[in-house]
């Protein structure tokens, strides 16, 4: 199947030296494998020869099983000796589903290994990098070091913690309602930022909601991009109170991609007879004492299960638990100008909040980006509630 890459822009103003302009390349060749690598990272490799001329070129694919670095280098053919590899991830030197990347490159007599950031794999950290200094191979590492952080940021962040990275989504009005006092939601965004939607379900490796959302827009949570994914995008509900009816659009599908609800413990056993059902229809139904409440222990539950990124689409409670919880690791709202009004309109973050706006959730490496008639505003959490570690 062709494949795409993703292009990676460099700031304006910046001198493009080889090293860059080759790791730029790298980069977007990682991107192309977007969707089609959890749960390993994204890794694009060029190999350029002594006259800066790019020799060999691949990206990883996780059902693809070969590396970046062995497809790269057999395109080089036989002309690798003395040339330079430029790799967006630190090569690997264990035996996995592969051959260490090491050894390839190393017999290849690549002279010269270009790395933006070590890989935190407890398994190939720094391990890879000792090992090609070890045979005599000069290693930089440092180049386009965040651009490569940001590419693989859930990778990285499921490496560090053992948890999904997660992606808050919103599309509000112009004053921060996520449906009508009816619960109509149906549609606050145009058509580009659905579309972006998909896009971000298609990155994710699971997509959440609340029970409310589920009840009220009975919803399918799928990835209708139409790009390729290796993983099916697994769908969550919070569900305290085990309302997830048996005629739902995700109990009826259940068996086509996995629907995972998170109930009480109380109320799946007083709903025995529902439990029962939604099973049948192959929902796992995942009963403990805080109902969901405690997304911290969602999150490591899915971390087990190796989901490692989740998109949390709703409502305003669950993202609120979420901010509340400092479990946010990047937001996007879209906002669309439309005013709803009402005083029992729900709102797009509910929880418990803040009582002073010193300690409000403020956004780092913003960017906002027109959709049509409506804003895309996504960034960074700027402090983090909880430790990464």
């Amino acid at each position: 199947m062709q494949q795409t890459a993703t292009p990676v822009s460099e700031p304006l103003g910046e001198p493009r030296d080889p090293d860059r302009r080759m790791m730029a390349r790298a980069l977007e060749l990682a991107a192309a494998g977007v969707g089609q690598v959890s749960p390993g990272p994204l890794v694009g490799c060029v190999i350029v020869d002594d006259r800066e001329k790019i020799i060999g070129e691949g990206f990883y694919i996780f059902d693809r099983v070969r590396h970046a670095e062995t497809l790269a280098l057999e395109q080089a053919g036989s002309n690798t000796c003395g040339a330079t590899a430029y790799v967006s991830l630190e090569p690997h030197a264990h035996h996995g589903r592969t051959p260490p990347c090491t050894n390839a490159l190393i017999a290849a007599g690549i002279k010269r290994i270009v790395a933006p950031i070590e890989d935190p794999n407890p398994e190939v950290s720094g391990k890879g990098f000792a090992h090609l200094r070890s045979a005599g191979i000069e290693v930089s590492v440092g180049s386009m070091a965040h651009e490569a952080e940001r590419l693989n940021e859930k990778y990285l962040h499921f490496m560090r913690t053992g948890r999904p990275f997660v992606h808050l989504k919103l599309a509000v009005s112009l004053d921060g309602k996520i449906a009508t006092r009816t619960g109509d939601s149906r549609w606050i965004a145009g058509e580009e930022a659905r579309a972006l939607s998909h896009r971000l379900r298609y990155e994710s490796d699971a997509i959440l909601v609340g029970a409310g959302t589920a009840t009220v827009d009975d919803p399918l949570l799928t990835d209708r991009s139409g790009a390729p994914r290796r993983r099916v995008l697994v769908r969550i509900v919070l569900d305290e109170r085990l309302q997830t009816a048996a005629d739902s659009q995700l109990a009826r599908t259940a068996r086509d991609a996995p629907v995972l609800v998170f109930s009480g413990t109380s109320s799946a056993a007083a709903a025995s007879d529902a439990v029962d059902t939604l099973q049948a229809l192959g929902v796992e139904v995942i009963a403990d004492e805080t109902g969901g409440r405690d997304v911290f222990r969602v999150l490591e539950e899915l971390g087990r299960r190796s989901i490692q990124s989740l998109l949390v689409e709703g409502g305003g409670v669950v993202a609120g638990a979420f901010i509340d919880a400092g479990m946010v690791d990047k937001a996007t709202f879209f906002i669309a100008p439309v005013i709803i009004g009402g005083r029992e309109a729900p709102t797009a973050v509910a929880g418990v909040g803040i009582e002073k706006m010193a300690d409000a959730l403020r956004l780092d490496e913003v960017e906002i980006t027109q959709r049509g008639s409506d804003v895309e505003i996504t960034g960074y959490p700027r402090r983090r509630m909880k430790d990464e570690g």
